[in-house]
């Protein structure tokens, strides 16, 4: 087994391979607007550490967000690629849930990214870390009013204050979705960017002539 795995939901790429016992090669870099330029030479560089070829690979996993447009979809769109290339299974993971595999906590919790406009894409999880509501995008102070216990994620030390921002981590890390997705701890999705909303930038009316 090898297992790539990626991650570009947020400003912080993330890429890994996992052999099916242990991760055997990484990469990563932050790019907020820089996904499509870092991606590729990024998984390049960790099927290189693993001592591997593309051809090697047996399968290829995926955050499909929530996150913002562009960065979300060259990580989904490289993915159906490398799956139709190589011929290989392809598993899609909420981002979200990512980040929660990396979270240590006896009591439920929200993980919250950054969905800039003053929002943040949300999710909450039971104690054991199952999600049991979302993916979702809110305003921060709205969030707070029906959640005021610990948050993880970039989008709660954002907006700690409002949010109860519990440390730990910040941004999905592939290694920790590589190991979720060999353990079968995450829900496997279709390979459809969760967007939660339409995009930032869009098409400009064109003029009538008279």
């Amino acid at each position: 087994m090898l297992l790539l795995a990626f991650d570009t939901a947020t400003p912080a790429i993330t890429v890994a391979v996992h052999d099916g016992s242990t991760v055997i090669g990484s990469a990563q870099a932050e790019g907020a607007m820089a996904h499509a330029e870092l991606l590729t030479p990024l998984i390049q560089e960790a099927v290189l550490a693993a001592g591997a070829r593309m051809q090697d690979l047996t399968g290829v996993a995926v955050g499909v967000g929530p996150g913002p447009f562009t960065g979300l979809r060259v990580g989904v769109v490289t993915a159906l690629t490398l799956g139709s290339t190589l011929h290989i299974p392809t598993f899609g993971v909420c981002t979200l849930d990512i980040i929660a595999q990396d979270v240590v906590s006896d009591e439920p919790f929200v993980v919250a990214t950054d969905a800039r406009r003053k929002e943040v894409y949300w999710a909450r999880y039971d104690a054991s870390g199952a999600r049991v509501s979302g993916p979702a995008v809110a305003r921060p102070a709205d969030l707070a009013v029906e959640w005021t216990g610990p948050s993880y994620g970039r989008g709660a030390h954002l907006y700690d204050g409002m949010l109860r921002f519990a440390g730990g981590p910040l941004d999905p890390s592939a290694a920790s979705l590589a190991r979720a997705v060999v353990a079968e701890r995450v829900e496997d999705l279709p390979l459809e960017p969760l967007y939660l909303r339409r995009p930032d930038a869009v098409a400009q009316a064109s003029t009538k002539r008279a």
